[in-house]
């Protein structure tokens, strides 16, 4: 399913170009071999698994999940400077950050090892975004195409909601819906997504609490 972030198009025609944040990993042989985040200040969301995909997952994060990312980009002075640790350590894939600014020239530093804070913490985010469109991805495969497969989608999605590394959960309700009301599924996979419907959509307040119980 691909889907249009309408802020990110409101935005442009306003004000122009909006600072954006990339994140690419490279890792062949891993699954997947590649991923690339986009993220725009103003929350849109790109997500693609092929550096030549022309119709990449779209979705809108909230100001609380964007506005921390470029906070840390702020802090890693918009990686200007070098962030590999220099240690011999095993290869987990090249990790790129890349900014771009509303004017000025693009900055970014490359990596597969780094032992800078800031810098764990920002690819701890953006693995989590993600994990999250993988997770999206998978659960639309599975409506389509694998009805029995849909509650262990389901159960991943609702994992990463446990843990707290679910980002943008608004994305999933049309799917959630769409498995709520159809007998074509399973009556347990029915239930589950109902109630994560739910919570995904109760005031913010109410969602920590049910995370945290």
């Amino acid at each position: 399913m691909r889907r249009i972030a309408f802020a990110y198009l409101w935005a442009v025609m306003l004000y122009g170009r909006s600072p954006v944040i990339v994140f690419t990993k490279s890792f062949p042989g891993s699954t997947p071999e590649y991923c690339s985040v986009r993220v725009d200040r103003t929350g849109a969301l790109q997500y693609k698994e092929s550096p030549t995909d022309d119709h990449p997952l779209t979705a809108q994060l909230e100001d609380s999940e964007t506005a921390p990312l470029f906070t840390m980009a702020e802090k890693l002075d918009y990686f200007k400077s070098p962030l590999e640790s220099g240690l011999k350590v095993a290869n987990t894939g090249k990790k790129t950050f890349k900014y771009l600014p509303e004017n000025g020239a693009t900055t970014e530093v490359s990596f597969n090892y780094s032992m800078n804070e800031t810098a764990q913490q920002l690819l701890d985010r953006f693995e989590q975004i993600a994990a999250t469109e993988r997770a999206y991805i998978e659960l639309d495969r599975t409506i389509h195409y694998d009805k029995l497969g849909v509650n262990e989608a389901l159960a991943n999605i609702e994992s990463l909601w446990l843990h707290k590394q679910l980002v943008a959960p608004q994305q999933f309700i049309p799917l959630l819906n769409r498995i709520a009301v159809h007998e074509a599924f399973m009556h347990l996979a029915r239930e589950r997504a109902a109630r994560l419907r739910d919570e995904f959509q109760a005031p913010p307040t109410n969602a920590s609490a049910k995370q945290q119980s």
